[in-house]
């Protein structure tokens, strides 16, 4: 027989205080704290991943300037090298020996502009107006038959990579006629 003292849900009712489960003073507080306490982890775990999002960006970003500013020396030689190539590929030749010769630059001048165009490179868009951003006029020629500014040749190619110029081009330009009395006090810029 069992006895009422036996039953495990008579003994649990008996422990229990007539008003229902007791909670232990200052839970809501205690609550409240935690609740503050997640919320400022929370918080400080955003702002750390941010930081570090931050972080890897500018230095993904400084790598990429300190190995473009790496680069520009070696890309002005093989500009030079290019120039030379062109200087080259200009001089007549009529011999069969200087044809293979001019065959052999010219498959050299053309993987050499291969490579510079993987590199990034790009040579600045032939303009008729000067544009000091991108051309170094070399020469003023006085005319009157085209207007001041105009280009009328360019000596050697500029070239521009990741959108900043890594060499201006040497032009010629058109001045009006009498434009050095007039800028006597200039300091020879256009």
């Amino acid at each position: 027989m069992e006895s009422p003292t036996s039953d495990p849900t008579t003994e649990n009712e008996a422990r229990e205080p007539v008003g229902g489960p007791s909670a232990p003073v200052g839970t809501d507080a205690r609550a409240a704290e935690l609740e503050n306490e997640r919320y400022e982890a929370v918080a400080l775990f955003q702002r750390a991943t941010a930081d570090y999002q931050n972080l890897r960006r500018r230095l993904s970003s400084d790598i990429d300037a300190a190995v473009a500013r790496a680069k520009k020396p070696l890309h002005q030689e093989l500009l030079l090298v290019l120039d030379y190539l062109d200087m080259a590929l200009a001089t007549p030749c009529t011999t069969p020996e200087g044809k293979n010769l001019l065959a052999g630059v010219t498959m050299t001048r053309t993987q050499l502009a291969g490579l510079l165009e993987r590199e990034g490179i790009q040579a600045v868009p032939e303009k008729k107006t000067f544009d000091p951003a991108l051309h170094q006029a070399v020469e003023r020629v006085e005319t009157k038959d085209v207007p001041a500014g105009t280009i009328l040749a360019t000596l050697r190619r500029g070239y521009t990579v990741g959108g900043q110029i890594l060499r201006a081009a040497q032009v010629k330009v058109a001045v009006e006629p009498n434009a050095d009395v007039q800028d006597a006090g200039a300091d020879g810029a256009l």
